[in-house]
């Protein structure tokens, strides 16, 4: 195995994955004031389809599993696919906490109903008292430093899951103020999950959402890159996902495809995005991992799970040759330069285990590895352009532009 390299601290690790100290003066601004933005919960749910994530994965039982965490939806749902290990890996420190917390929550809360309530239901105020009284004692001292401490405005970060967890983070307060800007136009966004099949989804969307796009203050509201901080989008990926188009056109068009194409009971990304939280029926739409079906598997399963405070590169430098089987870098490499790709694939390479496979997301339709990794490691795995069009139009979330599976090649 490699000797480990001790990491740089995370802001310095986000500043250098952000900012683009070759940019002009204004960019790197921007760069470095998403930086800080995202050194906060971003994402108290990831968005990315964890369902399409398997289904591309094909998990086997002895597969070593590498991913991102963000919110960590993915990574424990995961484990519904019986694999050997999951390992996540981010530089957030509020993602990693987040992390923690759901696992001591699977672990350790009685039965399903209390899991449900904590992370279906999170805006009760039962949340706070089980947190003190179920899993309080069995996090590390990082873990509960921060869900005890208070935010930018005074909260107590726990408090959250007894005013509504999904309200908050940095997409969170992105959507609340979507909901704010639709109703000064007299929109509800929630009436579109009152629809009774996609015919009437198609209808609340072309009559009372879609308009709201072609406002001239949301043209240049949206026109402004610092505008989709909210989503998680930093300035360079604003561009790759803009394309030649202006945003608001985007924008519509990647919700029209959230809200028309999938029934709305059938996709809780819908329900995140208009009503700020999943549903609360009993069949409601969840993550795997929320899902009563897989409650015994998930807690069986559990101790195979891992989240780190790391650099995804740096840890997988650690690994040893032919480890790992899948890798799942969310849409982490629209941020890096051509040397930071390279490294990753490097390591990527090195430590894949024959029929390992690599899932990525893209803010743009296009694949971004040709030309920027060398062909001596890009030509060692199989990419198909048509299966990655088949696996977008299949993802829930609908918020990306291209999701894309290579093989090592035999």
């Amino acid at each position: 195995m490699n000797a480990k390299r001790k990491n740089p601290p995370a802001r310095h690790i986000i500043d250098s994955a952000v900012v683009r100290h070759d940019a002009e003066v204004k960019e790197r601004l921007l760069d470095r004031a998403f930086a800080l933005a995202f050194k906060g919960l971003v994402y108290a749910q990831i968005w990315e389809d964890p369902v399409i994530d398997m289904d591309a994965l094909e998990i086997q039982p002895d597969n070593r599993i590498i991913t991102i965490a963000s919110g960590g939806c993915n990574a424990l749902s995961y484990l519904t696919a019986d694999p050997a290990q999951v390992t996540a890996v981010d530089l957030n420190t509020a993602h990693v906490a987040l992390n923690q917390l759901k696992i001591a929550a699977v672990r350790h809360l009685p039965d399903y109903e209390h899991l449900r309530r904590f992370f279906v239901e999170a805006d009760n105020k039962a949340n706070v008292k089980a947190y003190r009284k179920l899993l309080r004692q069995h996090l590390d001292e990082t873990t509960r430093r921060y869900w005890e401490g208070r935010d930018l405005i005074g909260r107590r970060r726990i408090g959250g899951f007894r005013r509504g967890i999904y309200k908050r983070g940095l997409l969170g307060g992105f959507i609340g103020v979507a909901h704010f800007i639709a109703k000064l136009y007299r929109v509800d966004l929630k009436v579109i999950l009152e629809a009774r099949n996609l015919e009437e989804q198609r209808q609340v969307f072309e009559e009372k959402i879609a308009p709201v796009f072609d406002r001239k203050f949301i043209r240049w509201l949206t026109n402004q890159p610092a505008s989709l901080f909210g989503l998680g989008i930093p300035p360079a990926q604003y561009e790759a996902l803009a394309g030649n188009e202006r945003m608001a056109v985007v924008l519509r068009r990647r919700l029209e495809k959230l809200a028309c194409d999938f029934s709305v009971d059938d996709n809780y990304f819908a329900w995140q995005a208009f009503s700020r939280g999943y549903g609360r029926a009993p069949d409601a739409s969840v993550p795997p991992y929320l899902e009563a079906g897989n409650y015994d598997a998930v807690k069986a399963r559990i101790d195979r799970f891992t989240i780190l405070h790391a650099n995804l590169t740096e840890h997988l430098r650690a690994q040893p040759d032919a480890w790992l089987d899948r890798y799942v870098l969310l849409d982490a490499q629209d941020w890096m330069s051509d040397q930071q790709l390279t490294d990753l694939w490097t390591q990527i390479t090195r430590t894949a285990r024959p029929g390992a496979r690599v899932l990525f997301r893209t803010a743009a339709e296009d694949t971004l590895l040709p030309g920027r990794v060398p062909d001596a490691i890009l030509s060692r795995w199989a990419y198909s352009e048509e299966q990655a069009r088949e696996l977008i139009k299949a993802d829930r979330s609908s918020i990306y532009g291209g999701l894309h599976l290579y093989r090592l090649k035999p």
